[in-house]
């Protein structure tokens, strides 16, 4: 299994896993054209992409969905009933093109098994997803307000993860943001701070875990060497620095 992060952060993001020919796109969050570009950038060609899997439906994550539909109809659109209400009112998008799940189900698509699961953010009904392909399972989590132990049962099924490190509480705190966005943000379906996804990681990461990109890193409220910093550190504190942690990027293609 391959994950690849086309985009990551609140200019948008996509994120594509690939196993055995196929792809599933998590999110689309940027432009088709960019999507396009950057996917065959790192050898995957669009035509490849088997299905959507829609997080949510801030348009940080649904921006260019229109339009890669009507490009790649081929291509499922997943997500549960109130994401793809709330997709296809903010984007135009017939809500019975979309394939709907339930929460906790588990269901196939193409080469992969996927278990969305619930997440606290300020949306209608957001989920992250754990991925299956290859004996290798997949933790996707990329908007995140609280650590909860819910979110943490599926972290520790992971062999490879994509979690959520959007602030640096301080940074936060010190930016000329106004008080109710800092509030949002900081709120409890809000945005996982750098303390919070390590919170996460001390508590779940189990010993199969051997790889974790953090995603979504806010470019005004937070730097990658501090996340990294903190991450590097929780890491030597629990006795894994055989994991390796990097960065994702909101302008660069990255191998997550």
């Amino acid at each position: 299994m391959r994950i690849v992060s086309l985009a990551s952060g609140s200019g948008g993001n996509a994120y594509c896993v690939e196993s055995c020919g196929d792809v599933l796109l998590i999110d689309c969050g940027v432009s088709c054209r960019e999507l396009v570009k950057r996917c065959r950038a790192t050898g995957i060609e669009p035509e490849r992409i088997v299905a959507v899997a829609v997080t949510h439906d801030h348009s940080d994550h649904v921006r260019g969905m229109a339009t890669f539909h009507s490009h790649f109809p081929d291509a499922a659109l997943l997500a549960n009933m109130m994401t793809a209400d709330a997709v296809a009112a903010a984007t135009g998008v017939p809500c019975d093109d979309f394939t709907l799940f339930e929460n906790g189900q588990t269901f196939e698509v193409g080469r992969f098994t996927l278990s969305p699961f619930s997440v606290p953010h300020d949306t209608s009904d957001p989920v992250g997803y754990l991925v299956r392909a290859e004996g290798v399972a997949y933790f996707h989590a990329t908007d995140v307000g609280s650590p909860l132990d819910s979110v943490g049962v599926k972290l520790a099924e992971a062999d490879v993860a994509t979690l959520e490190s959007n602030h640096d509480p301080v940074m936060l705190r010190a930016s000329g943001r106004p008080p109710s966005l800092k509030q949002r943000i900081a709120g409890p379906r809000g945005h996982l701070s750098n303390d919070q996804a390590c919170d996460l990681v001390r508590r779940f990461a189990s010993p199969r875990l051997r790889r974790l990109a953090l995603a979504h890193l806010s470019g005004e409220c937070n730097a990658p060497h501090i996340a990294l910093g903190a991450m590097r550190e929780t890491l030597r504190e629990i006795g894994r620095v055989d994991v390796d942690v990097r960065i994702l990027s909101q302008n660069e293609v990255v191998d997550a």
